[in-house]
């Protein structure tokens, strides 16, 4: 009895998905006044924490002090963490907070720094989530740039945004980068139409990605703070879906890490 619930539970939770697809626009397109300034909240809180900790080498990522974590990092291996929010769920939204750390041997701050700002090659180096990345203007320090993203799980989700970027460093050794989401729209996968507000089913409303790295050992040190908000999961719904929903942000999150490492040791291509 086990064994046969065990193997329908992928087919039951590809049917909850599929119905929440088609029943969602109406009721989740567009988050609530609530939700957004929660989410502004939190991440003012996460800004003020990063530059508190980038004023100084010492402890300039949450690593640094723990001899274990760096040596796991250095075997290849890629630490990532949820970060709970006291505020997790309002307003039939939800907050997602990751935090995600790699090694890349034999690199640098500057090979980071090429990488980052080469929104031309993340197609190539971001394959296959990245389709398009280009930069719309620079304006006092901040970038504004534009992604076409792709994410295939039981269903496949398009969607165009644009961030507001900005970047500093503290030495030729440490640097961040901040980029915050001005806009993310969602596109008919097969058509790549603009959905409108009335169409869209709330997979992503807002994206923050905070990078910090830093060179030593031999390498450098990648960390990347991820904070998103979407939909909440309909009540009744948690055990299907819960799982999947969660799944998304830290697939993703390790899905960067490990191409931004791989692209630095290839070097230019």
């Amino acid at each position: 009895m086990m064994h046969r619930n065990s193997s329908r539970s992928p087919l039951l939770i590809a049917l909850w998905i599929a119905i929440l697809c088609l029943h969602a626009p109406r009721l989740f397109a567009q988050p609530s006044a609530a939700a957004v300034a929660a989410f502004n909240a939190y991440t003012q809180s996460i800004e003020a924490r990063l530059a508190q900790q980038h004023r100084s080498a010492g402890g300039f990522l949450s690593v640094d002090s723990d001899p274990r974590a760096l040596t796991r990092l250095r075997g290849g291996e890629v630490i990532l963490e949820k970060l709970t929010s006291p505020h997790a769920e309002t307003s039939g939204s939800l907050l997602h907070h990751w935090r995600g750390t790699a090694f890349a041997p034999g690199a640098t701050a500057a090979d980071f720094e090429r990488l980052l700002t080469d929104f031309n090659a993340y197609p190539k180096n971001f394959s296959p989530q990245v389709l398009q990345a280009s930069v719309l203007s620079q304006q006092g320090g901040h970038t504004f740039a534009a992604m076409r993203v792709r994410q295939r799980h039981i269903i496949t989700v398009v969607m165009d945004s644009t961030y507001d970027i900005t970047s500093g460093r503290l030495d030729a050794r440490h640097g961040y980068s901040i980029s915050q989401s001005t806009r993310i729209s969602e596109l008919d996968p097969k058509t790549n139409r603009a959905l409108t507000a009335a169409e869209e089913h709330g997979f992503l409303w807002r994206l923050n990605t905070y990078w910090s790295y830093e060179e030593r050992d031999g390498g450098l040190y990648l960390q990347i703070e991820s904070v998103s908000l979407t939909r909440a999961i309909p009540t009744g719904l948690g055990w299907a879906i819960g799982p999947y929903i969660e799944s998304i942000p830290r697939e993703s999150l390790e899905f960067t890490l490990r191409s931004a490492v791989n692209a630095i040791q290839k070097g230019p291509r």
